[in-house]
């Protein structure tokens, strides 16, 4: 079974998974709180095959960012998908979509509006972790 399809198998329940050679990590924050997370603890994620619920521009470039190889989403953004086939990431999607929308339902993810002007990897980094605090300051200080 392929790190991909374990990834794929292991998502139940949670919001992303990620996979090498048997060594799975999981998380169960929304959006892209997860990887930011892992990036900013440092994780060497570079090879790993990931399963997430929703995948935009913004957790594109961040998998680019990590190294990741493969991707599964279930809902997957046409500018997400433009980015995985840029940088010659293998992706597979339930649902593409053309645009991943806010939780209420009422305008464009303030992720996807964070990065919509750069295809910099390190750069959305940057933008979307100091975007993350600006939405939850609290937590940012904890």
């Amino acid at each position: 079974m392929t790190d991909l399809q374990i990834a794929k198998n292991n998502l139940a329940g949670h919001t992303i998974c990620l996979c090498k050679d048997g060594n799975c990590l999981y998380s169960d924050k929304r959006g892209i709180a997860p990887m930011v997370n892992f990036i900013g603890r440092g994780d060497d994620l570079s090879g790993y095959s990931v399963a997430d619920t929703v995948v935009g521009k913004a957790a594109a470039l961040l998998f680019v960012k990590c190294g990741i190889r493969n991707v599964f989403a279930r809902t997957l953004s046409e500018h997400g998908k433009k980015i995985l086939v840029r940088y010659g990431i293998y992706y597979e999607c339930e649902i593409l979509t053309e645009r991943i929308i806010n939780r209420e339902g009422t305008d464009t993810c303030p992720m996807e509006k964070a990065v919509m002007n750069t295809d910099d990897p390190v750069e959305a980094y940057i933008i979307l972790k100091n975007k993350l605090a600006e939405l939850n300051p609290v937590k940012s200080r904890l």
